[in-house]
């Protein structure tokens, strides 16, 4: 089964996770309005690029912006969870070692126990995200059997291999747990809200472009083409 499931089903998770992330950034283009968003990017692309790349990385940084700020519960719950699941899964030892093995190269493995405190803190954000969820009203009343699915699946992976890490209970069975909910989550991103991965910075990018060129963020002069 391990084989199985670090082998054939490795690569299988692998392409429709990159596969399906490149087909909604497609996806996403070629949505553009071609009247009201391309025909203005087109020629201001370096000065909208900047303000895209202004946009997201403010919302990239803890309280780097007003909402992150009004919302300091969510913005800490948000960032303990996201750090960890960027930086684990491509830098954990465990993970590089089937890299190696299957793909022939590996990233630079972080400390085992920086790895299991970005894990904690991960599972910490995500409950607080939960706990979020029941406490607002404002929350709840949106809250649909869908979001907890979303919140379980990006659970399952941190929760099953810290078990595994632990050795406190059948650590093989644990293991094939962690590897099969961490490809699960591999499958599912690209049909589901886990698609943000990628459709984050293509939003951010695109309003940033927005307020940088066409809402007041550069001087309108006789080169808009409108």
């Amino acid at each position: 089964m391990y084989a199985f499931l670090t082998g054939p089903m490795l690569w299988v998770a692998l392409l429709v996770f990159f596969g399906g992330l490149a087909a909604r950034v497609v996806w996403y283009v070629r949505g553009l309005s071609w009247q009201l968003d391309r025909v203005a990017y087109g020629p201001h692309l370096a000065h909208g690029l900047k303000g895209g790349i202004h946009s997201a990385l403010k919302w990239m940084l803890p309280f780097g912006t007003q909402s992150w700020r009004e919302q300091p519960y969510f913005a800490v719950a948000f960032f303990l969870f996201h750090i960890g699941a960027v930086l684990v899964p491509l830098f954990l030892a465990g993970h590089n070692i089937i890299l190696a093995e299957r793909f022939g190269f590996s990233l630079p493995a972080l400390p085992m126990g920086i790895a299991d405190a970005l894990t904690v803190a991960a599972i910490i954000g995500l409950v607080m995200i939960a706990l979020r969820r029941i406490a607002l009203t404002e929350v709840r009343i949106l809250t649909t059997a869908y979001d907890w699915f979303i919140l379980a699946v990006s659970a399952a992976p941190f929760v099953t291999g810290f078990v595994a890490r632990l050795h406190v209970a059948n650590y093989d069975a644990w293991l094939l747990a962690h590897i099969i909910t961490g490809e699960l989550l591999l499958i599912v991103a690209p049909f589901t809200k886990l698609s943000h991965i990628v459709l984050f910075f293509m939003s951010r990018g695109q309003l940033g472009m927005d307020y940088a060129i066409k809402r007041g963020g550069y001087s309108r002069g006789a080169a808009f083409p409108w």
